[in-house]
């Protein structure tokens, strides 16, 4: 009897799965956010042999030269090849972007959770620590958190991490709000399942689409922010490549060499643009309005 039961409730559930990753893939920005994510995953992953040289390796003879057949992007102001240390920082980035908010989303999905469903005091609470942090702007509070953490890529990304919790906390709250004055709450309630079994099984399904297109969307301005500490001092260390640090070395010579921050700033340009592509055809493949 319980299998006969069981499989009405999976096979929608397997032709939903298909039903929005069709609608993913027709999406033409997730497309084009995936390929863009994609391509830099493959930089990330496969540094160590896409990279022409050393990101480390000083030229003395080619100190601040212009692109050419040899270093295709230039040199920084030590004669390091630029190609080769953008093609590296792309680690620390996505990290920065993937990382800060996986513990985000660790942190506040299941606190929005709580707070949702249960309400009361333990709502009142939930929310208004979320509400303090939020009053903080989130850039000044992830450098004010990585300032007293100290400066490495691991504190940059737990400032991100926590800096972007109290999104995360608003986001699962609203929708908890919404299902669990559902029906098929009710009717767990009324079978007699505990509250875990219902926040797990029923409510968490629901939650999380809107979680997924808040996490990459999220991304972006994770990945803003690993660039602003690291160009403060705050991310990663030198002589360790951040496209943020690039800029910080580039700034000071803008005027002689300006592709020491044309490359690192198209490619932190590329990838905020591929995780807002991403979230928007998130957005309208998962959203049940489109």
């Amino acid at each position: 009897m319980s299998t006969i039961e069981a499989e009405p409730v999976a096979l929608p559930a397997r032709r939903r799965s298909r039903s929005e990753l069709r609608r993913l893939l027709h999406e033409p920005s997730a497309v084009i956010g995936g390929a863009i994510i994609l391509f830099f995953a493959v930089l990330a992953v496969f540094a160590s042999w896409l990279a022409p040289y050393d990101p480390n390796a000083p030229d003395w003879m080619a100190i601040r030269a212009a692109p050419n057949a040899i270093h295709w992007f230039g040199t920084d102001d030590l004669g390091r090849d630029v190609l080769s240390r953008v093609v590296f920082g792309t680690q620390a980035s996505l990290a920065a972007g993937m990382i800060s908010v996986t513990v985000a989303v660790l942190i506040g999905l299941p606190l929005g959770l709580i707070a949702g469903y249960f309400g009361g005091i333990v709502d009142m609470v939930i929310s208004r620590l979320a509400d303090a942090l939020l009053a903080c702007p989130f850039l000044v509070l992830a450098i004010a958190l990585a300032a007293f953490l100290g400066p490495s890529l691991e504190n940059a990304m737990i400032a991100i991490g926590i800096s972007a919790v109290p999104v995360f906390v608003r986001v699962a709250r609203a929708e908890t709000l919404v299902v669990r004055t559902e029906d098929y709450i009710a009717a767990a309630r009324s079978q007699g399942l505990g509250h875990f079994a219902i926040l797990a099984g029923q409510v968490l399904p629901n939650v999380l689409a809107p979680t997924i297109v808040q996490a990459t969307l999220t991304m972006a301005i994770a990945v803003l922010a690993e660039a602003s500490l690291a160009f403060l001092g705050l991310g990663q260390l030198p002589p360790l490549p951040s496209w943020g640090a690039m800029l910080d070395v580039a700034r000071q010579f803008l005027s002689e060499a300006p592709w020491m921050a044309f490359w690192p700033g198209l490619a932190i340009i590329a990838l905020v643009i591929g995780f807002n592509l991403i979230g928007d055809g998130l957005n309208s493949a998962l959203n049940p309005r489109h």
